[in-house]
């Protein structure tokens, strides 16, 4: 292979699901769909938190941050993808693919710091309930999601740029439907190993440790709950911790997957991205609002209220 150490291309090739040209069209249906119901659940999430003084608890606080993450993700994957899917063109400029590999190793690497602090949140709330409003305080929470974002960004910009000092190859073809590291290293001519290294040391806090955490704290959740004397207590404590457990482990689990597992076929793992990007984020304000009593009960009020505002409005 000629090795060639040429400027910064200015586009990229999305070779996205070209290999599956009968899946395009319906791909495209359902990633609209998903699109669009993913803005509206996770926009209603911040909505009502705005709305409703009941919703001004730690859970929801993060909660908040967890929609906003997954706009973040939504935003800056789908559009692209949608172009890519229903048009001839597959290409990304330079700076809409940088732009990408920077958002999403930021927002994915922060909702799983956020995820494990939600665990937390769930071991102080069951674990230690009448130290709850002393322990999770405002500025606690504040803090707690400032580490969060900020760890995140701190990852975001030392793989991103580490990875951006390769020297390119003459092709500039992805085969995956979004620019994110592992797949711009492939790129690279030359020797990566420094760049793997740096990808799985960096990977460790967020793929080991987070999810280490919120096992720690489900397990001292669940010697608490078991040891609680009626069988309503207990119902009500894994109601509780049930919502957060399936969001968390549909986050976890596609993403250990891809980054710890070993390499797997090229349309296996955009088609794990595909529901760790799309299905994730529209799944997620479903879950809370499907399975939360108070946020079922505070759209129910919005929506009477605003019923009562039309018929006085109508006299």
């Amino acid at each position: 292979m000629e090795r060639e150490n040429a400027s910064f291309p200015s586009t990229f090739v999305l070779l996205g699901f070209s290999e599956f040209p009968w899946l395009e069209m319906p791909l495209s249906a359902v990633v609209l769909l998903s699109y669009i119901l993913t803005l509206m659940g996770n926009s209603s999430i911040l909505l009502l938190s705005l709305l409703d003084p009941r919703l001004h608890t730690p859970m929801y606080f993060f909660l908040d941050n967890l929609s906003l993450l997954d706009l973040g993700i939504t935003f800056t994957i789908v559009p692209q993808l949608l172009v890519n899917l229903l048009g001839p063109d597959k290409t990304i400029a330079a700076w809409g693919c940088i732009t990408q590999a920077y958002l999403f190793q930021w927002t994915s690497c922060t909702e799983c710091i956020l995820l494990a602090m939600m665990a937390i949140d769930r071991y102080v709330a069951i674990c230690r309930p009448l130290q709850y409003t002393i322990i999770m305080r405002p500025w606690v929470c504040v803090q707690m999601a400032a580490a969060s974002w900020s760890s995140g960004l701190a990852n975001a910009l030392l793989q991103v740029t580490f990875t951006l000092q390769l020297p390119l190859c003459g092709h500039h073809t992805l085969d995956h439907f979004f620019c994110e590291v592992p797949v711009l290293i492939k790129l690279a001519c030359g020797d990566t190993t420094a760049n793997d290294l740096a990808l799985v040391v960096g990977a460790i806090p967020f793929a080991l440790l987070a999810p280490l955490m919120v096992i720690i704290s489900y397990t001292f959740i669940a010697r608490s709950v078991l040891k609680l004397p009626s069988a309503e207590g207990r119902h009500k404590a894994l109601t509780t911790c049930s919502t957060h457990l399936l969001v968390v482990t549909m986050y976890f689990g596609p993403g250990i997957y891809m980054y710890l597992q070993p390499p797997a076929k090229s349309s296996q793992a955009k088609f794990v991205s595909f529901f760790y990007c799309v299905i994730t984020p529209l799944l997620n304000p479903l879950i809370y609002t499907l399975r939360n009593k108070d946020v079922k009960t505070a759209w129910v009020q919005i929506l009477q209220s605003q019923v009562w505002v039309n018929l006085l409005e109508a006299r």
